[in-house]
């Protein structure tokens, strides 16, 4: 038993639990179907333990003659859990989505904040300083009584 399902844990299976199931595996557990998806043993179904392969339960039953009704049950039932996984994936990139405009939107709002406190900052480099500005109206006044003087004399 152990090497066929070290063969199809090689080759790769799906597994899909049956509602109508009635096989329990040797660890107590109810079984679920299994298909290999890789390897020599493609489409082969067989029941499984659900808690392989992170166990050391052995079970491996497979399912001889299944019926074409089995058979379009078995795809339909792989269909909504493909389905559903897509829908997991689906909201799992919507929440990033929502996380990373979030992100944006933070991010935004403080280049904004810099982009204002970058502007105050040149405002206050280009004005002149305050002793620059005190000096200007007596240089003005007294260039202007040195003309006067030097124009009387």
């Amino acid at each position: 038993m152990s090497t066929r399902k070290q063969n199809s844990h090689n080759s790769g299976c799906s597994a899909t639990s049956r509602r109508n199931s009635k096989v329990i595996c040797s660890c107590g557990n109810e079984a679920i179907l299994r298909t290999v998806k890789n390897g020599p043993n493609v489409g082969t179904k067989f029941y499984g333990c659900p808690l392989w392969p992170d166990t050391q339960c052995k079970m491996f039953k497979p399912i001889k003659g299944s019926s074409v009704v089995e058979d379009l049950q078995f795809q339909l039932l792989e269909k909504d859990t493909t389905i559903m996984e897509m829908e997991m994936l689906l909201e799992s990139k919507d929440e990033r989505i929502k996380r990373l405009q979030l992100k944006n939107n933070i991010l935004e709002e403080e280049n904004r904040e810099l982009r204002k406190g970058c502007c105050q900052f040149r405002i206050i480099e280009n004005k002149p300083p305050a002793n620059e500005q005190n000096f200007k109206m007596p240089f003005i006044i007294s260039l202007i009584l040195f003309v006067i003087m030097y124009c009387l004399k």
